[in-house]
């Protein structure tokens, strides 16, 4: 069992996001929490708890959100750029 309050937790996410400028994916793979527990902690808790540092964390979210589709890009670029190469080591 974790040795803080969900609160705290929030906070600590919160403070991770902002310094990190992290994703809700990536925050959640550090912590060792599911994507919808870090949502849920910055957005609604941290409301009650930080309304400042809750807006601070809801723009750099609105960034991830609004550049999503280029990282989505780039990954499915590197893919098929290693799969090809791939194919070629095979090929040879």
């Amino acid at each position: 069992m974790k040795d803080y309050s969900i609160e705290q937790r929030a906070v600590n996410l919160a403070h991770y996001i902002v310094d990190s400028k992290d994703t809700v994916r990536g925050t959640a793979k550090k912590f060792g929490v599911s994507k919808s527990t870090v949502h849920k902690d910055v957005s609604e808790r941290l409301l009650r708890i930080n309304p400042g540092l809750a807006c601070e964390v809801r723009e750099i979210l609105d960034e991830n959100k609004a550049e999503r589709h280029i990282r989505g890009g780039l990954a499915t670029k590197k893919k098929y750029s290693e799969l090809k190469h791939k194919d070629e080591e095979y090929e040879r």
